[in-house]
């Protein structure tokens, strides 16, 4: 019997670019857990605050005033209004009906919060429960793969189109390609594994092969072999 969630994660690692994330993904994601709104949002497309900001702009994004925003940046953990407060402390904090109840996870691209998914429930309905954010939690780590693996996209791109017989993308298979390419990101074996979701052995046992078929020996002689794939690319 298929898992209730099996389909989402399908569908998060079928989508094709942020946009698409935002759109029919999360409206996915908003029917799933009965949302009256949801959203995705990236640290660095928020809007700048300043002292023309509208108020209840300001108030959402003050980690002082907010306790759901300070609780998911401070722990990169998904979040519901009362599992941090008492019933109905938070319709205080957020008068809006549409926002009487709240539930957030974070976005986190190599081990840094790189943003949120969020949902609310009208006050007059049931808040979001324990199941709910479990679900989130494991939502979150599909989303935030596949942010990564949609980001580091161009780099590899770039590579695939080199036709030069001594470029990387020839000799390794797309697996090991997205490996190559967080290894150029400076991330450590442990960090390729939970980002891919294979084993930290796994990575080790890849990076011998491509060793091998590259004729190198350490991870600095990769990355400069990447980056002289890149030079190639950009001279064709």
């Amino acid at each position: 019997m298929e898992a209730p969630l099996q389909p989402l994660f399908q569908a998060i690692a079928q989508t094709q670019d942020e946009a698409e994330l935002r759109g029919a993904m999360m409206a996915k994601l908003g029917e799933y857990f009965a949302a009256t709104r949801w959203g995705l949002s990236f640290l660095d497309q928020l809007p700048t605050v300043d002292e023309n900001s509208p108020l209840m702009l300001k108030l959402a994004l003050s980690l002082d005033y907010n306790p759901v925003l300070r609780y998911l940046v401070q722990r990169h953990a998904a979040v519901h209004e009362e599992m941090i407060l008492p019933r109905g402390v938070w319709q205080s904090i957020c008068p809006r009906a549409d926002h009487g109840h709240v539930m957030a996870g974070p976005i986190v691209n190599q081990g840094q919060l790189v943003g949120g998914i969020a949902f609310t429930r009208h006050r007059d309905v049931p808040a979001f429960d324990a199941d709910d954010l479990a679900d989130l939690s494991a939502l979150c780590l599909h989303l935030s793969t596949r942010l990564a693996e949609l980001r580091s996209k161009p780099v590899i791109s770039e590579l695939a189109r080199s036709d030069a017989p001594s470029s990387v993308e020839n000799r390794l298979t797309p697996r090991e390609m997205q490996i190559a390419e967080l290894v150029a990101q400076g991330l450590t074996n442990a960090q390729i594994g939970a980002s891919l979701w294979i084993t930290e052995h796994t990575v080790k046992q890849a990076l011998k092969r491509m060793f091998r078929k590259l004729e190198i020996s350490s991870r600095a002689e990769l990355v400069a072999r990447i980056v002289q794939s890149s030079r190639n690319v950009a001279t064709l």
